[in-house]
């Protein structure tokens, strides 16, 4: 029996409007039905665009250019408009609030169905199912606009999988979701793949939360092609290091692991035998207070309407300090983040340098505090990237090229004629962060930074936080990211329902959280690790075996996985 072909490219190739080169240059790929295929690589590379394709929207409704042919089901997307698609192929973007089109969550959910000419009978048997299957019942007559963000990514979701689609399309679908939200949507998601034979392919930069679910992988490297094959074959030759990817190329494994229950077998198995100190538990919820802090809250409250998003929170925060505030989706940490620097109504006292940030001028106000909010795009209003870089100089007074040197630090690198409406969410966001760390801030407050951000990137931002904390400036990071929370804070406050439940070294709060816990802590759990700098020098890839190159899949093998091989857009090369 010959597995069917969901979706089939043939010569693809894509040139962005104005652009001079293609971001993909005749990709051959096919994607089997029923599978779970993970699109990976570098920020900018072309994930979305490639994804875009699946259901039209490219070259549809963007006025890219687009050469050769994209198949899903038979149907060739250059012929076939996205309407014409959409009882085939859902798709859900980098920013799904944009999306909405309902008010309420019920409502939103069943609208696609709507638009399909289902039965009333079977709209309402489906919308129960979904809301059931994404875990957003307590959800279901909320307005979408007081969800948070990552509550809007589930009922997104759900909105596209209640329509039925033979082909579900997701743009980072855990992005803004916590560990515990993110493992129990990618759960539901896996079991349509494996129950209902439902094909998914999914771009993803927080590759540690869906590596081991997927059937086959797509990596980009950038230069318009397409590497494709097994997860453990493909990870271990792309540029994107995850903490299993990274580890696995520190002790010289000639193929990744793809759990940390793998990991953890191997490493039984084949050591290293480490002498590492155990790691400290957290037997009680500590209280970490600041003898001399430069920010003071007591009793901030936040309250929308009939929902209290803040509870009387008193936080002392330390110059030169780097703070994690983390917690489920709706614990309320975006809310504190916006109350501390005044840009909503709030209850107690907030102090800031002797200043109330929420009583200054818009001016005094930046100094005091900046915040890079979970919607960059909001910030962003001029034509052109250049544009918003110089206005960031003279906001800021500073020195011209300032913030177009932080992008490039960022890893951005950001044509200056680009509209920044046509950048990626991951592009959007370096600019914006740039923007706002050009003012230099006593405190700077990031929501969610690390979304839409490859590996990269996220440790060039690391290493920024570091030089702002050595400058004396506090920085607070509402994050989902337990990766970069235990690589780039030394602090975690963790949020409940709006209160405070647990305030320490980050080291301890997140180690001691089977949820919360970075992969390495799991994988070397009772030892106290959290990164492979905790390891110590690495061990020489002489002995122990080299990785798989990329020359080494010329004929990618996924029997280890019952995976077939896919076509790949030109032979492999070093």
């Amino acid at each position: 029996m010959v597995d069917a072909v969901a979706v089939r490219a043939q010569n693809l190739t894509i040139t962005q409007p104005g652009a001079r080169t293609p971001v993909l240059s005749g990709v051959d790929l096919s994607i089997r039905e029923g599978d779970l295929c993970l699109v990976v690589g570098r920020t900018g590379v072309g994930k979305s665009t490639l994804l875009g394709t699946i259901n039209g929207l490219v070259p549809h409704t963007t006025g890219a250019t687009m050469g050769g042919h994209l198949t899903v089901a038979g149907h060739d997307t250059r012929e076939c408009r996205p309407r014409d698609l959409a009882h085939l192929v859902g798709h859900v973007g980098q920013n799904p609030a944009a999306t909405f089109v309902a008010d309420v969550v019920e409502d939103e959910i069943a609208y696609g169905m709507e638009q399909l000419g289902l039965a009333p009978s079977v709209m309402r048997k489906r919308v129960e199912e979904t809301l059931d299957l994404m875990g957003i019942a307590t959800l279901r007559r909320r307005r979408v606009t007081e969800l948070s963000g990552g509550q809007q990514q589930r009922v997104a979701i759900a909105a596209v999988l209640a329509a039925g689609p033979r082909v579900l399309v997701l743009d980072e679908p855990t992005s803004a979701l916590d560990p515990t939200a993110a493992q129990d949507v990618l759960a539901a998601i896996t079991s349509l793949v494996h129950d209902v034979g439902l094909t998914v392919v999914l771009a993803e930069h927080r590759l540690e939360r869906v590596m081991q679910a997927a059937d086959s992988v797509l990596w980009l490297p950038g230069d318009g092609s397409v590497v494709a094959g097994s997860p453990a074959q493909v990870l271990g030759v792309a540029d994107v290091t995850p903490p299993l990817v990274e580890l696995s190329r520190h002790l010289g494994w000639a193929e990744v692991p793809l759990s940390v229950r793998e990991a953890r077998r191997r490493i039984a198995v084949e050591g290293p035998h480490l002498d590492l100190p155990q790691a400290p538990e957290l037997t009680e919820a500590v209280t970490d207070m600041v003898d001399d802090p430069m920010a003071r809250l007591r009793r901030v409250g936040v309250r929308y309407g009939d929902v209290q998003a803040v509870r009387s929170v008193d936080l002392d925060l330390a110059a030169g300090s780097s703070v994690a505030l983390m917690g489920r989706n709706g614990s309320g940490k975006s809310s504190l983040l916006w109350a501390l620097q005044g840009a909503v109504p709030s209850t107690g006292s907030v102090e800031v340098g002797g200043e109330d940030p929420r009583r200054a001028s818009d001016a005094r106000a930046r100094e005091l505090v900046s915040l890079v909010p979970q919607s960059p795009a909001d910030l962003l209003y001029l034509p052109t990237v250049d544009a918003e870089c110089q206005q960031a100089d003279r906001e800021s007074d500073a020195t011209p090229g300032t913030t177009a040197a932080l992008v490039r630090r960022l890893g951005g690198d950001l044509p200056g004629d680009r509209n920044p409406r046509d950048l990626s969410e991951g592009q959007r966001l370096t600019l914006v962060l740039a923007i706002q760390l050009a003012a230099s801030p006593a405190v700077i407050c990031l929501d969610e930074p690390t979304r839409g951000l490859d590996y990269a990137a996220k440790d060039e931002l690391r290493q920024i936080v570091t030089e702002l904390t050595a400058q004396g400036v506090c920085v607070v990071i509402a994050t989902h990211d337990v990766e970069f929370a235990a690589v780039a804070t030394r602090r975690t406050v963790v949020l409940a329902e709006g209160d405070v439940i647990a305030d320490g070294p980050t080291r301890v709060i997140c180690s001691s959280s089977p949820a919360q816990a970075p992969q390495l802590a799991k994988v070397f759990r009772p030892a106290d690790v959290v990164g492979i700098a905790d390891l110590g020098v690495p061990v020489g890839r002489a002995d122990l075996g080299v990785p798989v190159g990329r020359a080494d899949l010329g004929v990618v093998a996924g029997a280890d996985r019952g995976v077939p091989v896919t076509d790949r857009a030109e032979a492999p090369h070093t």
